[in-house]
């Protein structure tokens, strides 16, 4: 029987990747503790818990230190694939605030999807980045989520300012259950902003990583400004890697 070693070399090479995603992503499970209820009071640092915990305690600096866990966090998918050094959470929502200052749609409060971008993520600061390869249900995923950022807007945000507290719960909210056309443009953005930083990592190593598997978000984006915006980096992407079999 004829076997193309090459593509048999090809074959281990991505069921090694996909056992090594596999074993991050258990490794994530017996982190997450399914058999106890999670609840984001009981995970929150240590450091932070000092400064809640003081007689006059100065919220303004526990909510920074909460932001500070976004920073230093790296977004799992990309962790999965083995790119060090990666984005982090903050990152990706800065990013995705500045890009909502591109929208033109005469109908949508820019400014409202700058606030979204900015908080959207915010739970992950206790939770986590959980992905699909993650062993936990979607039900799952959003009472920890919303536990989290009701915990954080009552707890620490609402004694600096009642007014953030508000906003930053219905911005959340908004996203998350796409109340409002602001939300569903955010929700794009989202995907976009992820497919630019794939393309990045693409190019950084020429084209030698696999992360086809992240274009497939592109089936999710609705907005059509975002559509096009794909459409473009879509182009930039094909000749990108035409110019690498010349």
């Amino acid at each position: 029987m004829y076997i193309n070693k090459g593509f048999e070399k090809k074959t281990d090479k991505q069921t090694n990747k996909k056992q090594n995603i596999l074993q991050k992503s258990k490794d994530r499970r017996n982190r997450m503790t399914m058999n106890n209820i999670w609840k984001p009071e009981e995970n929150i640092p240590a450091n932070i818990l000092a400064v809640l915990s003081k007689p006059h305690p100065n919220y303004q600096l526990a909510f920074l230190n909460i932001v500070q866990l976004l920073k230093t966090q790296r977004r799992t998918g990309w962790v999965d694939h083995d790119i060090d050094p990666c984005e982090s959470i903050s990152d990706h929502m800065y990013r995705m605030g500045l890009t909502s200052m591109l929208i033109t749609n005469k109908d949508i409060d820019r400014n409202k999807c700058i606030r979204i971008a900015l908080v959207h993520d915010f739970a992950e600061s206790l939770v986590g980045d959980i992905t699909p390869n993650d062993p936990m249900t979607k039900e799952e995923k959003h009472r920890r989520e919303f536990e989290t950022v009701k915990y954080l807007c009552e707890t620490v945000i609402k004694p600096c300012s009642e007014t953030a507290s508000e906003e930053i719960l219905d911005d959340w909210l908004a996203y998350e259950k796409q109340t409002c056309l602001e939300g569903r443009y955010v929700k794009d953005i989202d995907k976009y902003e992820m497919l630019v930083q794939c393309f990045e990592y693409e190019q950084k190593y020429n084209g030698k990583k696999d992360l086809e598997q992240f274009w497939s978000a592109i089936s999710d984006i609705k907005t059509e400004e975002v559509k096009g915006w794909t459409q473009r980096l879509l182009e930039d992407r094909k000749a990108f890697f035409d110019s690498l079999k010349k």
